[in-house]
C-alpha cells in the first residue's frame, strides 16, 4: 500500500482526579429534534435514527464544578429540491448558566476522512475520556470510561459532528452519497451547512466560533472555514488542528526527497526518546540535519562507495535503525515498510513509533499485511465505548452500529480536482490568514507520529508569507493520537486553554 493510500486511512486521527461523575445525569429526557416535526419520510438506515436526547450533568474539573447540558441528536442536510439528503449526528455540550453570546463554541470533527468524532470526544476534549492502562497502552480490551480532568468544557462549549457516512451520520440514499458528500469540497460544504444549522437553531450567531480537526481534519478545517465564510457568511475566530494533514503530497516519501526530510525528524525523535535524550533542542537539531546534509544528499545523485557507507551509518546512528535497512532503502526511509517497523521481535506503530506489539511475522511479510496497532487494534475501542456512552449516559439509543472508521467512505473519496489524487489546502489557508487578520491557528503534533509528521507542519508554517506569526506549533511526547497519553493530554489542554483565553482578550487598537 502506498503512503498516499495510507493517508486516506488516517484517523484523525486519529485518549483523573475529579469528583462528581459526568455519568451522573438526570433521567434522559428524549426531546424531538428541530427537524422531527417536518413531514420528511425517511427510508433505510436513516429512518432508524432515534429522536434527539437531552440530558443534564455535573462534573468537577480543576476544582471547578460545571453543570452542563448534553444534546445528542441529528441535523438534516437537504438537497437542492429541499428533500432530506443526510442526517448528521452530533453531540453538543453547553455550560449551564453561561452567557451564550459571549461564550465560545467549538465544532469538532475527526479525519480519515471516514472517521467518526468519537476519537476527539472520548479521547481529548469531552467530559468523559477513554483511559487505557498506563503499563499496556495498546490493550484496548482493558480501556474504560472515566471523568476527563482535561476536558475543554471550562473554556468552550463543544459540538462534536460525525461526517456523513461515519459514526451515526447517515445519507438518506446511500447510492447517491459519494457524489453528494465524499470529496474534499463537498464534505466542506456539508460541514459548513451543518454548523450553520446548529448555530441558527441555538441562537449562537454572536458567539466566538472555533473549528477543531484531527488528522484529515486539518484539511477539513481549512475547507470548512473557507466555506463557512463564503457560503454561510460566518467567519471563524480560530482553528485548532491536532496531528493535521494539510499537504497530502508530503505524506508520500517514495519519490519526494523533501517529504523524506520532513519524516526523518520523527524517526530521530523516537530514538531520542528511547535513549532518554529527547529535548526540544535535540529535535531542532534533528530538523536542521534533515533539511541540511540529509536532504542535500537525497536530492543529488545517490552516494557511492565510502561516501554511501558514511551517509547510511550516520542516518542509522541518528534513527537507531539497522544500517542494513537504511542502506537497503538508500536512506529514504519508508515508515510503512515491515523492515523499518520490525526490530528484535517487536513491531512498531506508524501512528506512534515508540509503541510496539509482538511482531506476528518476525521473519518478514509483505508491507500490506503487516498490522497496525492503532487502526486495527486498541483504537477500535473508541467505537464500542462511544456506543455505550451515547446509549447509557446520553440517552441516544439505537440498533445502528457506530461506524468508527468507514473504509467505504475512504475508498470512495474524491481527493482532488481534475483527476488529481492529492489535495493541498495551503492556498486556502493563505487566503484565510490574509482576509481575516484576527484568525488564530493552534497546531498540535506528536513527536512520534509517522502518519502526519511534525516536520510537515513546521515546514508549511515556515513557508506561509502572511500570518505565520498567528500559527502556533506545539509539540508533545506522543503519536498521532497524542491525547491517548494522559500527560500529553493534560499538556494539550493547558496550552489550548491559554489559546482560548488569549483569543478572547481584547487586542489594543
Amino acid at each position: 500500500m502506498s503512503r498516499s493510500r495510507l493517508a486516506a486511512l488516517l484517523l484523525a486521527s486519529a485518549c483523573l482526579a475529579t469528583s462528581a461523575s459526568a455519568s451522573a445525569a438526570d433521567k434522559p429526557a428524549e426531546t424531538p429534534g428541530a427537524d422531527a416535526a417536518k413531514p420528511d419520510a425517511l427510508k433505510g438506515q436513516a429512518a432508524l435514527l432515534p429522536a434527539d436526547s437531552i440530558t443534564r450533568h455535573r462534573f468537577t474539573v480543576g476544582g471547578q464544578t460545571i453543570a452542563y447540558t448534553a444534546h445528542a441528536g441529528t441535523l438534516t442536510l437537504r438537497t437542492g429540491d429541499g428533500k432530506p439528503g443526510a442526517k448528521v449526528f452530533y453531540v453538543a455540550y453547553t455550560q449551564d448558566g453561561a452567557n451564550p453570546q459571549a461564550r465560545p463554541v467549538s465544532f469538532f470533527f475527526n479525519g480519515g476522512p471516514g472517521a467518526g468524532s468519537a476519537y476527539l470526544n472520548l479521547g481529548a476534549a469531552g467530559p468523559r475520556v477513554l483511559q487505557f492502562p498506563r503499563d499496556t497502552p495498546t490493550d484496548g480490551a482493558a480501556a474504560h470510561l472515566a471523568d476527563n480532568p482535561d476536558s475543554w468544557l471550562p473554556a468552550t462549549d463543544m459540538v462534536f459532528i460525525d461526517a456523513v457516512g461515519t459514526g451515526y451520520s447517515l445519507p438518506v440514499d446511500p447510492s447517491k452519497a459519494a457524489a453528494a458528500y465524499y470529496g474534499v469540497t463537498k464534505d466542506g460544504a456539508a460541514f459548513s451547512k451543518a454548523i450553520e444549522l446548529w448555530v441558527g437553531q441555538n441562537g449562537r450567531q454572536a458567539s466566538p466560533h472555533y473549528l477543531v480537526g484531527e488528522s484529515y481534519g486539518g484539511i477539513r478545517s481549512i475547507q470548512v472555514a473557507w466555506q463557512l465564510q463564503q457560503e454561510q457568511n460566518l467567519i471563524v475566530n480560530g482553528i485548532v488542528m491536532i496531528s493535521p494533514a494539510i499537504q497530502m503530497q508530503y505524506l508520500d516519501t517514495a519519490n519526494n526527497p523533501v517529504a523524506a526530510a520532513m519524516t526523518l525528524p520523527t524517526f530521530i525523535a523516537a530514538h531520542l526518546d528511547a535513549t532518554h535524550q529527547l529535548t526540544p533542542a535535540a529535535v531542532d537539531d534533528a530538523y536542521r540535519y534533515a533539511f541540511g546534509p540529509y536532504l542535500t544528499t537525497l536530492a543529488n545523485a545517490p552516494p557511492q562507495g565510502a561516501a554511501a557507507q558514511t551517509f547510511y551509518a550516520d542516518v542509522a546512528r541518528r534513527t537507531g535503525l539497522p544500517e542494513a535497512v537504511v542502506a537497503k532503502q538508500r536512506g529514504t526511509l519508508d515508515p510503512m515498510s515491515h523492515d523499518v517497523r520490525s526490530r528484535d521481535g517487536r513491531l512498531y506503530g506508524l501512528y506512534d513509533f515508540t509503541q510496539s506489539i509482538a511482531d506476528p511475522y518476525p521473519e518478514g511479510i509483505d508491507n500490506n499485511d503487516s498490522p497496525e496497532m492503532t487502526l486495527s487494534g486498541f483504537g477500535r475501542a473508541y467505537g464500542n465505548a462511544f456506543a455505550g456512552y451515547a446509549a447509557n449516559e446520553l440517552g441516544f439509543r439505537t440498533d445502528l452500529t457506530y461506524d468508527l472508521l468507514s473504509m467505504e467512505v475512504n475508498g470512495a473519496w474524491a481527493w482532488g480536482d481534475k483527476g488529481s489524487p492529492m489535495t493541498d489546502q495551503v492556498a486556502l489557508l493563505r487566503k484565510l490568514l490574509a482576509l481575516d487578520p484576527g484568525l488564530r491557528i493552534f497546531v498540535a503534533n506528536g513527536y512520534f507520529d509517522m502518519a502526519c509528521p511534525f516536520g510537515t507542519t513546521r515546514w508549511t508554517r515556515d513557508h506561509i508569507p502572511v500570518g505565520a506569526d498567528r500559527i502556533g506549533l506545539h509539540l508533545y511526547a506522543g503519536g498521532h493520537m497524542l491525547y491517548a497519553r494522559p500527560d500529553s493530554r493534560a499538556a494539550l489542554w493547558h496550552d489550548v486553554d491559554s489559546f482560548y483565553t488569549a483569543a478572547q482578550t481584547p487586542r489594543s487598537k
